[in-house]
């Protein structure tokens, strides 16, 4: 079985080489900081080292709903200058591209591109030197625009250049010069259990493109494979030839229905036969168990680049103290509002655990799962005279449900605890993963509920995103003495 490069949440993956370095950037919709950067020697090992977009402004998220933000980007270099066009989509800027000379930051303000009205833009250069940007523009067949980036000036009118294999809806197209052709690699079918890597070719980057024979040469589409929707793919080249990485999901259950980690990024190698790429997904292993210990008592904690927020930086509503993360609630819109004071990273394994340590004594909340604002999981705290107030709240689509406990006064400990169903025809095999939600304060622990995760999935929550679990408040300030994630599959 293969496994994921980059576990949890992370579509539309993007690769470049430079010397003996890779560099990978993947989609992060409404979360803040966002495109986020990793860098590997062997395309297998990787490590986060920063994000594209740290600042508010360069992706204007405030205006954007769910499912909108930033889509699909694409990193190239050229020139010693590595380049990051990507879509803020639904409200955000439109088509963007930024620049910088080193990959971690800090990235340009970026430049706009208003020709490109559509999504998953992709960057190439012509023989000349001339900027050409490939994109999508649903359900329009695959379009290009040469341009000027130091402007964004459109150097000509966009024009369709090829209407995909006949699947639905091209997409996420990526552009290339290979000896004497031009090689375009697009999504189609949907990122759904149709998603599929389609290709064409053409002596010019603007055609005309004749589709390869073999057509999808990548999908799972119809199989029985433990990893579903492989598709958005991007290739790069190695010592050992064209290595290719795309997106997919791991579905849990006998029915494989549901994915508890969204869309996540996945390796293929590639075989060149007769001037076409032959694509397997390469079979890695399984990631290693995770256990990190996030002590707040130290401000080091914070500097973690796992750590996101949603629509806002984290610095407008967070802070370390002596006494651990303190995060406030105050002007919040709640868990499920636009701009909720939550602090999260994603769920990797599908079996997960996380537990954090709260101080409520002056302010409601506590720990939280979310998929978007009408999908979320949490476990919310307060005090009273009777104790600590803990109530489990689960919000799926407009339906909202709770369960309520009292525990004695003092620190609480909320923990969510993910377990993968059967994959046999055992009861709660076709559901999703079981959520756990249990609170403990002194010596009394209590399990609120255990859910079906299959509410809290990519098939079901349709935010594009993924799972992300961390710490809110929702009134007040809530202190965080320590979060502690542990993790396996």
């Amino acid at each position: 079985m293969s496994h994921p490069l980059l576990p949890g949440f992370n579509p539309d993956p993007s690769v470049v080489r430079v010397g003996d370095d890779y560099f990978l950037v993947t989609s992060s919709f409404e979360y803040l900081p966002g495109l986020p950067v990793h860098h590997s020697t062997d395309l297998r090992n990787w490590r986060q080292i920063g994000h594209v977009a740290t600042r508010p402004e360069q992706v204007r998220l405030d205006p954007v709903p769910t499912p909108g933000g930033v889509w699909a980007p694409t990193l190239r270099y050229r020139d010693g200058v590595f380049h990051l066009i990507v879509t803020v989509f639904l409200g955000g800027r439109g088509c963007v591209v930024f620049t910088a000379t080193d990959p971690a930051g800090p990235w340009s303000d970026g430049v706009t591109i208003p020709a490109v009205d559509g999504i998953d833009p992709d960057l190439a250069w012509d023989e000349d030197g001339t900027a050409i940007v490939t994109f999508a523009r649903h359900p329009d067949p695959i379009q290009q625009v040469r341009v000027d980036l130091s402007t964004g000036e459109a150097l000509e009118t966009p024009r369709a250049i090829w209407p995909g294999s006949g699947l639905y809806s091209p997409e996420g197209p990526h552009l290339y010069h290979r000896g004497e052709w031009w090689y375009l690699v697009v999504a189609e079918g949907g990122t759904d259990r149709g998603h599929a890597v389609t290709v064409a070719r053409a002596r010019r980057p603007e055609g005309p493109f004749e589709g390869c024979p073999a057509n999808p040469v990548l999908t799972a589409a119809g199989t029985g494979s433990p990893v579903q929707n492989l598709g958005h793919a991007d290739l790069v080249e190695t010592d050992q030839g064209t290595a290719l990485v795309c997106l997919g999901v791991r579905p849990v259950g006998l029915a494989q229905s549901f994915s508890p980690l969204g869309r996540e990024t996945f390796l293929g190698t590639v075989d060149w036969v007769d001037g076409w790429p032959q694509v397997r997904l390469a079979d890695l292993p399984p990631g290693s168990p995770e256990e990190v210990d996030y002590d707040f008592t130290t401000p080091s904690a914070l500097r973690d680049p796992e750590w996101i927020a949603v629509r806002r930086p984290a610095a407008e509503f967070a802070r370390t103290v002596p006494g651990g993360l303190l995060i406030s609630g105050a002007g919040s819109t709640g868990l499920d509002g636009p701009r909720p004071a939550f602090l999260g990273r994603r769920q990797r394994h599908l079996a997960a655990t996380v537990s954090a340590a709260f101080d409520v004594g002056a302010g409601t909340g506590g720990l939280a799962l979310r998929n978007a604002e009408d999908n979320a999981v949490a476990l919310e705290a307060r005090a009273s005279a009777a104790g600590v107030e803990v109530t489990a709240r689960a919000v799926v689509a407009g339906f909202d449900r709770s369960w309520h406990a009292t525990l004695p006064a003092g620190e609480v400990e909320l923990t969510f605890a993910m377990t993968p169903p059967p994959a046999d025809f055992s009861a709660g095999a076709v559901g999703g993963d079981r959520i756990r939600l249990t609170a403990r304060s002194a010596d009394t622990e209590v399990t609120l509920a255990e859910l079906d995760g299959r509410h809290w999935c990519f098939e079901t929550a349709k935010a594009f995103t993924g799972r992300v679990i961390g710490p809110f408040a929702s009134e007040g300030d809530v202190i965080v003495r320590r979060l502690l994630y542990t993790g396996r599959a």
